[in-house]
């Protein structure tokens, strides 16, 4: 596996080795030790994987300390947009976002450490995602920015007066307004 750094520190893309033969392929999607040699080690407690149709938008989450999740973020089916959001109020990054296309096809993971909003829009006609997270779901610390904040800007891929978006993702407030404790 290979390391890709982003724009945003601390925010990496994990490119599996994939051996494809005639049967098909195999590759690690996760490996502990690989992992630890290249500086990253992570403790995972939970996987989470969602079902979503073409036009969902997800996001963008995150829990604050002492809940804060890190997240290793893969799609085992179709296409998806997937969105970090720096919320690290000392951070040279605060407010920037990262995206990037992880597909079933490319095999690419996004690790998304403590300290970020995540969120992801579906791309393809149906998408199954799989995240591992470091640290289980606590609803007290939970909290959220609205997709859509004009301050972001970001480009999730679609039409999003088209986008299918929870009740919750909905009312959640802009950057400005999140209760970030990072």
């Amino acid at each position: 596996m290979t390391i890709e750094t982003t724009p945003i520190q601390d925010l990496v893309i994990i490119n599996p080795t994939v051996f494809e033969d005639a049967r098909g392929y195999f590759f690690e999607a996760y490996n502990q030790n690989s992992l630890a040699a290249e500086g990253i080690n992570i403790q995972f407690v939970q996987d989470n994987q969602s079902f979503s149709k073409r036009g969902t938008l997800r996001g963008l989450h995150y829990q604050n300390p002492p809940f804060a999740q890190t997240k290793l973020v893969r799609v085992l089916q179709g296409e998806i947009i997937d969105v970090a959001v720096d919320i690290r109020k000392q951070s040279p990054t605060y407010g920037k976002h990262f995206a990037i296309k992880l597909t079933a096809d490319n095999k690419k993971q996004l690790l998304i450490p403590h300290g970020f909003a995540h969120g992801f829009s579906v791309i393809s006609e149906t998408a199954v995602v799989l995240y591992k997270c470091d640290q289980f779901y606590n609803k007290e610390s939970e909290g959220g920015i609205r997709f859509d904040d004009p301050t972001l800007n970001i480009d999730w891929g679609m039409d999003l007066a088209a986008a299918i978006v929870s009740a919750k993702d909905l009312v959640l407030p802009g950057i400005e307004g999140c209760n970030s404790q990072f």
